[in-house]
């Protein structure tokens, strides 16, 4: 069902094109216009698919109408006047009538907006959501550490501090793990119970004891909060 409103300044016009509409069971008649600015009310309280617009109005034509929209229905001219019909046309109207319109004309114009209406309906049907991409459970990794591989179980891990091309990882053994590696390329393995809080620190939600003003407390370590980081850190930690 497609919602259409009708703009004429002409009661007999109005009356003719509403006769029509209502003999048409894909059409939905919201309101008549006798003026573009009546029909600017409509649409910001109506959800409209199709308008049927005259051309030659007082004050405010109907193609200055249809210009002034920034998001356009289908638009189907109803005018006295051919000589509009290109300049109709440059602003990807549907369909041009000429009046008096034949009920025959007006028929294969609704038809044609019908077409184009559920072609867009099939289009925004077909658009596929790109999925939220969602880290897999990991448990551990391995790190090279002083020439050996060093298995790091993740739910031990408090907090990770950058040091230039090294990072330092802190679990609950006395020292800390020492590894040739970025902050950034470290953060893209780790699961999402972990947040980076400042360009040299990532700390596990795990283990927060509290958040002050400007740093974290995590059993008497107190690791910074950057100003880059600190909206994104209390979203994760007020969800």
């Amino acid at each position: 069902m497609m919602k259409c409103l009708i703009i004429d300044d002409e009661p007999l016009a109005i009356e003719l094109l509403e006769d029509f509409v209502s003999k048409v069971s894909f059409l939905e008649l919201v309101k008549s216009c006798s003026s573009a600015f009546e029909a600017m009310e409509a649409i910001q309280t109506e959800k409209i698919d199709l308008i049927f617009s005259d051309i030659e109005m007082p004050d405010f034509t109907g193609i200055e109408f249809i210009k002034s929209l920034e998001q356009k229905p289908l638009i189907i001219f109803t005018t006295a006047y051919s000589h509009y019909a290109v300049e109709g046309f440059n602003l990807n109207a549907v369909d041009y009538l000429v009046k008096p319109i034949p009920f025959h004309r007006f028929i294969k114009a609704v038809n044609r907006a019908q077409e184009l209406f559920n072609l867009k309906l099939e289009q925004e049907e077909t658009v596929v959501a790109i999925p939220e991409v969602v880290k897999p459970k990991v448990d551990f990794i391995f790190v090279k550490s002083e020439y050996e591989n060093v298995k790091v179980n993740l739910s031990k891990v408090k907090y990770i501090e950058g040091l230039k091309d090294y990072i330092k990882i802190y679990t609950d053994k006395p020292n800390p793990i020492l590894t040739l590696n970025s902050l950034k390329a470290f953060e893209d393995k780790l699961p999402t119970n972990f947040v980076r809080v400042h360009r040299s620190f990532i700390v596990s939600l795990d283990y927060i004891d509290s958040v002050q003003r400007n740093r974290i407390v995590i059993e008497k370590v107190r690791v910074p909060i950057g100003q880059n980081y600190k909206d994104e850190f209390l979203k994760r930690i007020e969800s």
